[in-house]
């Protein structure tokens, strides 16, 4: 296990390290080793798709901290004979772990083109501030007040064309994959209680929940098998969250008893996107039936990815397995039954 690093001539003591992705150090410092790359947008169409950045400017609010500007991508599909149709707008937060990852990286960027093409929707990605250098809640702040920007658009008056233009806000998604799926369930949640959302009139019509990050301190299924990736997991949100570093904070384990009811959740449905061979899957495979039987009103669906690992589809989009979970995604978003 790597305890220690020299860097620049000085020695820093290691806290945590995933192999290949990020190495956190004591003093709070960081090296993130993947998914910091930035591609440029395309302001034409490429596979059928246009991207273009855009900031968002949040203005301050009483008690909270100063107005800021997020960087965010935009992804508009190119539909022959629908130049001028409203489309369903999926609102996306990357994963990463909270410590790494943004809209701008190859294979976001790439990913999110093709759920674009493939569904027919407007995709928007934030990116929202990272850990440790912004621990949590940040992350949450970030997504929950670019949500009420997005908003703003709904009259047609907001400061981006395409969103004024193009988004159907009668049709709102959230989604993510990892720690994105974890900003999106709690997005959804806060929409379920915030009067600031309902005073705006608006509703999400779902969420797309793609390997959810969420953990507990008590292991479940694989979790009590593989030990080493179960002691990495049972690192992570300490380290994000130091405020409240407990893997029963509600955030993070959404399921542990006292914690709001997942019957508050604010979105018409869910769908849930485990895979098979992922430390994570059974947290998945839980929050799906907690969610069932909570008494929440809308309609969650389960996609499992048999024989695969965690965001196995970020690698190779290519693949039979990435498509199938790609159509799967794009289903639900234009309101396809599922024939499970």
């Amino acid at each position: 296990m790597e305890t220690s690093a020299e860097i620049g001539g000085d020695v820093k003591e290691v806290d945590l390290v995933i192999p290949g992705i990020v190495r956190l150090y004591k003093d709070g410092t960081i090296d993130r080793l993947m998914l910091m790359d930035v591609v440029p947008p395309s302001p034409v169409p490429v596979d059928g798709v246009s991207s273009k950045d855009v900031m968002v400017n949040i203005k301050p609010r009483d008690g909270q901290e100063a107005g800021r500007s997020l960087g965010a991508r935009i992804f508009l599909p190119d539909l022959p004979g629908k130049a001028h149709e409203k489309l369903p707008l999926l609102l996306h937060f990357h994963g990463g772990g909270f410590f790494i990852g943004s809209p701008f990286s190859a294979i976001f960027n790439g990913f999110l083109m093709a759920i674009a093409a493939k569904a027919g929707v407007v995709v928007m990605s934030l990116d929202y501030r990272l850990a440790p250098e912004h621990p949590i809640p940040v992350a949450y702040e970030d997504s929950w007040e670019t949500l009420i920007w997005v908003a703003g658009h709904r009259d047609g008056s907001g400061p981006e064309s395409w969103l004024n233009d193009r988004v159907d806000f009668g049709k709102i998604f959230l989604g993510g994959e990892s720690a994105g799926a974890n900003i999106a369930h709690n997005i959804a949640m806060k929409a379920g209680s915030s009067d600031q959302w309902a005073g705006i009139g608006l509703s999400i019509s779902g969420i797309v929940l793609i390997h959810p990050y969420f953990w507990g301190s008590t292991p479940i299924g694989s979790e009590m098998v593989d030990l080493e990736k179960r002691a990495v997991g049972d690192k992570l949100w300490p380290l994000v969250c130091p405020s409240s570093p407990s893997n029963d904070d509600p955030r993070v384990n959404p399921v542990v008893d006292g914690a709001p009811s997942l019957a508050g959740l604010g979105c018409e449905k869910v769908l849930v996107c485990v895979a098979e061979k992922d430390l994570l899957r059974d947290r998945g495979w839980l929050y799906y039936n907690k969610l069932g039987g909570s008494g929440w009103k809308g309609r969650a669906e389960i996609f499992e990815s048999e024989d695969e690992d965690h965001t196995f589809h970020l690698m190779d989009l290519g693949s039979e397995k990435a498509k199938r979970l790609l159509e799967r995604i794009a289903s639900f978003l234009n309101g396809v039954p599922s024939a499970d």
